[in-house]
């Protein structure tokens, strides 16, 4: 009887100590239950929109590269800039129209359209600033030049496989001489719409 008065205050003490541990235990997996609930939330675009979801898929690309998020035709794209879709209109060159509704469909534009669809849809690419040039155009785009991953220009690719046209605008651009020359070897090959065959 003497011995159980000495020991029921430790047992009582360590009781409570148990408890409170158990209280602060389950608060804590409280916490993290529901932050597993926010993350997924986010991850699979609950709410109004997926802004997680464009932080981690940014986080995927090379620091100063943005994601194409549509090819419109074979000299403008859309890319996603800080998690906002931006319209870029690529710089000296100027491809068959495709989807202008003013216009009808011109010679290769399909082609040159598939062809910057396969090259680009769904890539990181590397925008670069002309300072010759207008920063934006008449219809809001930007005017860049557009680099690949493997750091191919874009804009230079598409002259000379034959896709598209040198084009100035007003005043000559950086790069104005080897378009011109892109431009040159693609019709002396007979490189994509400068083929015998490409319009009939």
């Amino acid at each position: 009887m003497i011995l159980l008065k000495i020991l029921m205050p430790y047992y009582i003490g360590a009781n409570q100590i148990n408890k409170q541990s158990l209280r602060l235990h389950l608060k804590s997996v409280g916490t993290l239950l529901l932050f597993a609930v926010v993350l997924i939330g986010g991850l699979l675009g609950f709410g109004k929109d997926n802004r997680l979801g464009n932080v981690l898929s940014s986080r995927s690309a090379k620091p100063g590269y943005v994601k194409v998020e549509k090819v419109v035709d074979g000299d403008t794209v859309d890319v996603s800039i800080e998690g906002k879709t931006t319209r870029v209109r690529l710089i000296g060159i100027n491809s068959p129209e495709s989807v202008d509704p003013r216009k009808p469909v011109e010679c290769f534009g399909i082609e040159a359209s598939n062809k910057a669809k396969e090259l680009l849809s769904g890539k990181f690419v590397k925008l670069e600033i002309d300072d010759r040039q207008q920063n934006i155009d008449r219809y809001g785009r930007l005017l860049r030049y557009v680099y690949l991953e493997d750091g191919t220009n874009f804009n230079k690719e598409m002259v000379e496989l034959g896709f598209a046209n040198e084009y100035t605008y007003q005043t000559s651009y950086k790069y104005q001489g080897e378009f011109k020359e892109a431009e040159a070897d693609a019709k002396i090959n007979k490189r994509g719409l400068w083929a015998d065959n490409a319009c009939r």
